[in-house]
């Protein structure tokens, strides 16, 4: 048996009197500085979006706990990957926000902001100063928007006709698990909405909108209830199901 090295390892004992041993890092880290360090983190953040660009059909995740999800959506894809890279986080954060304000292009944010990226690898080959580069990108996204607004078109809509808010929640939600029934899920997000909807202030409350996932039956059975749902079991098998015209005591207090 070969001889312990001490400058490797270090033999020791715990509280017990068992042995272990300690065994140092094969290498020494090194912290990287400079330009180098930041193409280190646009590789990383490459990854995340060449990863998430391959767009196709659902995809099957599976936790380490055995959990499976289905689904084509980005920010759901990258929530449930274990990016432990800082940089890379963003992007993650990038696509949640997106998911969270907008509900859709949580695929194309990530894909456009590892293009970016790619370019400004090039621009800092060029000797182009890191602050200089996002300046230009600021730059770019307000003569961006400025065509933007130049080339659209006002969609109008009402609480009388919402079918242009029907169109679009279609386009949006194509993509989604829901697919099979996305013009029904539609016209339930428009109705949850429009019931809602703020429209002289152009604000939407979805705190107010609650969805509530119950096992059995398929996508079809889903139903908008335009009141208060209450998730309570029976209390007796001998309770009627249904009660039409009933009234209700809501009691704050311990029993």
């Amino acid at each position: 048996m070969a001889a312990l090295d001490p400058g490797q390892a270090v033999y020791t004992t715990d509280e017990y009197g068992r042995p272990f041993i300690i065994v140092r890092e094969q290498a020494r880290k090194t912290r990287t500085h400079g330009v180098e360090a930041i193409k280190n983190h646009i590789l990383a953040c490459q990854d995340r979006g060449e990863r998430r660009s391959n767009i196709g059909l659902d995809k099957i995740l599976i936790s380490p706990d055995g959990d499976i999800t289905v689904t084509n959506d980005g920010a759901t894809i990258l929530s449930q990957m274990e990016v432990e890279h800082q940089i890379a986080k963003l992007l993650v954060q990038l696509s949640k926000s997106q998911d969270d304000e907008i509900g859709d292009g949580t695929t194309g944010v990530v894909v456009l902001a590892g293009a970016l990226l790619e370019q400004s690898e090039a621009l800092l080959d060029r000797g182009l100063h890191p602050i200089r580069i996002a300046d230009g990108f600021d730059k770019a996204c307000s003569v961006a928007c400025e065509e933007l607004d130049r080339i659209s078109d006002r969609v109008e809509f009402s609480k009388d006709d919402t079918s242009n808010l029907l169109k679009t929640a279609m386009t949006s939600l194509g993509s989604k698990i829901v697919s099979k029934e996305h013009e029904q899920f539609a016209q339930i997000a428009v109705d949850a909405v429009m019931q809602v909807a703020d429209l002289s202030r152009k604000d939407v409350p979805f705190d107010l909108i609650k969805v509530e996932g119950k096992a059995g039956g398929s996508l079809a059975d889903t139903t908008l209830i335009r009141g208060v749902l209450i998730d309570k079991d029976f209390s007796h098998p001998g309770m009627p199901s249904s009660v039409k015209d009933a009234k209700l005591a809501i009691l704050n207090m311990s029993f």
